[in-house]
């Protein structure tokens, strides 16, 4: 049996029952830039701005992609499952409530100088319900479209007075949510939708995952450089203030750019973790062992790097700040290491584990694969 018999044979028997390293990888290293855009200290140099410059919005876009292609796992992977739909719709729905509470708990006891995203995750999780089987053209197109145009319109919304005046009222979360925070629900929805589209074409699939390397790939290589071009963009001489227009327009073209980035990628980790040669898949197996162990396990290390950062944060020059080298590289090789040990010898992720004896998730695993007597 071919390698992508197996893991489609797996896929569509036990749809929970495995995980995927290249997409782990992916999310693992997302992780990695997110605790780079959080905690790496002011560049002393235009080289390194640039390169700190990359952990901007890729890794959030990047987080949002492998979470579609995670519910196209456990709800049926290539062949979306057909009984059970609605249990499955209420355990992901537990899952969110329990994520909005905790993004929302951590940031009114722990406030750490950073943008919470799990609150906004339950939030898409949500809203991806009614979404979960659509076709995957459908799913593809949609994500495509909508990311296209929902980046930029969010960002001229936040500046209406509607939506301040939600800012200011009892709704300022919500608007937050949906529109003028740091990881609108606008924005990550289509993302969202198009990781779930990829794993319903089959990631297994060299076809599949090379044509879509090659699109985002061309996407990014197209896209980007023409943002940094537009006014208000990294490389535009442009003086003055950019059109509302204009800076939406380069909002949503980025938006595309980056996920083309975060689509490339997974690709790559594909290839080196399930289609190289077996010897170039055991090196590349064990070297990023410890960053698939990570994305095993994405809220454990998450919310403990929240926590790290809460107890981090210090007063220096007269503001309140946690960037510290020594705490970026504390945080990685940290995170890296407990990942490691204790999926080696643990399992799955503490609050993945907590996560999903509440919502249910394990008992209709165990009910779905125990044999009728």
């Amino acid at each position: 049996m071919t390698g992508a018999a197996r893991l489609d044979t797996v896929s569509s028997v036990v749809p929970t029952a495995r995980r995927v390293d290249g997409v782990d990888a992916a999310r693992g290293l997302a992780l990695i830039g997110m605790f780079i855009a959080h905690v790496a200290p002011a560049a002393t140099s235009a080289d390194l701005a640039s390169l700190l410059a990359i952990a901007d919005e890729r890794p959030r876009l990047l987080f949002a992609l492998t979470a579609g292609m995670g519910l196209a796992f456990i709800s049926g992977g290539v062949r979306p499952i057909v009984t059970g739909r609605g249990p499955l719709r209420r355990q992901i729905a537990i899952r969110a409530v329990i994520l909005i509470a905790l993004g929302v708990l951590i940031a009114v006891t722990l406030h750490p100088l950073v943008f919470i995203i799990l609150d906004v995750y339950g939030v898409a999780f949500l809203v991806m319900l009614p979404l979960l089987f659509i076709p995957a053209r459908a799913a593809l197109a949609a994500g495509i479209a909508l990311l296209a145009v929902m980046p930029g319109l969010a960002e001229l919304a936040s500046t209406t007075e509607v939506v301040a005046d939600l800012q200011s009222g009892s709704f300022a979360i919500v608007a937050d949510w949906f529109v003028s925070g740091a990881y609108p629900v606008v924005e990550w929805v289509p993302v969202m939708m198009i990781g779930l589209a990829l794993v319903r074409f089959d990631l297994a699939s060299p076809r599949v995952v090379t044509v879509a390397a090659v699109t985002g790939a061309a996407t990014a290589s197209v896209l980007l450089p023409l943002v940094a071009l537009m006014p208000g963009g990294g490389a535009s001489s442009f003086a003055g203030e950019v059109d509302p227009g204009v800076s939406a327009l380069r909002t949503s073209l980025e938006a595309l750019g980056n996920v083309g980035v975060g689509v490339v990628i997974v690709a790559g980790m594909l290839l080196l973790t399930f289609f190289a040669r077996p010897s170039v898949r055991r090196v590349a197996g064990a070297v990023l062992s410890p960053v698939i162990a990570m994305g095993a396990m994405p809220l454990t290390i998450y919310t403990l790097h929240l926590l790290v950062l809460a107890a981090s944060i210090r007063i220096e020059n007269g503001y309140y700040t946690d960037d510290s080298g020594e705490l970026l590289f504390g945080l990685i090789a940290g995170s890296m290491v407990f990942a490691w040990l204790w999926r080696r010898y643990l399992g799955r992720g503490p609050l993945e584990r907590l996560l999903r004896w509440a919502s249910g998730r394990g008992r209709a695993d165990a009910a779905r694969v125990t044999p009728p007597k």
